[in-house]
């Protein structure tokens, strides 16, 4: 099964991408919730190129990696990627006017941000869904504060 989760980011394209794409900024935005928080990420951006990430509860109770594999990147476009245990994700970057027509447009309210990816069989749908936008809306937050 495939979930799909988007916010908009009233931010230039390059703020958006280059927040996605920096380890010091994904630090500072990826988490779901209040209580837990990135420790750590890397990037190489490359197809080929690995990713990861630490997410700890900010109690020091619990934690995970989230790693993998880019297997594509279309810089200020889209990047897909493969976590690992092989599950796809791909993420959309588009200008509000393009996500709404399908095609390309002008950026009338922003940048969209689309993320499809494969569920996992752990946890319930609706918890990843909830949790992958929760990530999502603090990415929005973040780019948007530090404009």
């Amino acid at each position: 099964m495939r979930i799909t989760v988007e916010t908009t980011i009233r931010a230039p394209l390059g703020a958006v991408w280059r927040a996605w794409t920096t380890p010091d900024d994904i630090v500072r935005w990826n988490a779901a919730s209040a209580d837990w928080h990135a420790t750590a990420a890397a990037v190489d951006l490359r197809v080929g190129g690995a990713f990861s990430s630490r997410m700890e509860a900010k109690d020091g109770s619990m934690g995970f990696d989230f790693d993998g594999t880019f297997s594509e990147v279309v810089r200020h476009r889209r990047i897909a990627h493969e976590m690992s245990g092989g599950r796809e994700c791909v993420v959309e970057f588009m200008s509000e006017g393009e996500a709404d027509a399908g095609g390309p447009g002008g950026c009338t309210g922003g940048i969209r941000l689309r993320e499809t990816f494969d569920a996992e069989s752990m946890n319930p749908v609706e918890m990843q869904r909830q949790g992958w936008q929760a990530i999502l809306d603090n990415v929005a937050r973040y780019v948007e504060a530090e404009r």
